[in-house]
């Protein structure tokens, strides 16, 4: 990456996402996801990372966690940590979410989803990497429990490959793949 800010958003979906079975559910927001996600977020660039959660309570949750971290006592405590938090935005749904963003960017953002599986759409990182040095905004989505609805996935223009170990076992948590991708796509080599 060169020295320019990458125009990249993420979105962590919290519904439509599927259960271990399939079926199309809803999953409660952490708040480690909200703190580690945010931090990872500030760390490598990201502007904006939006919670989807149509829950009024989920959204409650995270509005009271962020001001604790951005107006509150934390907000003293650890200035590190809510310059990280500030760049929560709680949206409804990812229709929401894609609004937003592209009245921020005056364009439609290109959409990249996230899977443990592959999919038939899938971009390289490289070839993702040069995207975001052409400046063009991305969205990165990244699904809770068990990935994204299959709605959710079809909206994505591309899906980035799976992250693969070195055996079978492919479950990471959502805050160590967003980690690890953020690595992938917005390091700066040194």
């Amino acid at each position: 990456m060169t020295g320019k800010r990458p125009q990249v958003d993420i979105a962590l979906v919290h519904h439509p996402v599927v259960n271990k079975h399939g079926e199309t559910i809803g999953s409660a927001v952490t708040n480690l996801d909200l703190h580690d996600i945010a931090r990872a977020a500030r760390t490598f660039g990201v502007e904006n990372y939006y919670v989807i959660t149509p829950y009024t309570d989920q959204q409650a949750m995270v509005r009271e966690i962020c001001d604790h971290w951005q107006t509150g006592h934390g907000a003293t405590r650890n200035p590190a940590r809510k310059s990280a938090l500030e760049l929560i935005r709680i949206s409804s749904s990812l229709d929401e979410t894609l609004e937003s963003i592209s009245r921020q960017r005056l364009v439609r953002p290109l959409i990249l989803s996230t899977s443990a599986k592959p999919q038939s759409n899938t971009l390289s990182y490289d070839a993702a990497r040069e995207l975001i040095a052409s400046g063009r905004p991305l969205l990165l989505l990244f699904g809770t429990a068990h990935g994204l609805a299959p709605e959710i996935s079809a909206m994505a223009d591309h899906c980035l490959p799976p992250i693969s170990g070195s055996t079978n076992y492919n479950h990471l948590s959502v805050r160590s793949a967003v980690s690890i991708i953020f690595d992938r796509l917005l390091s700066v080599s040194t």
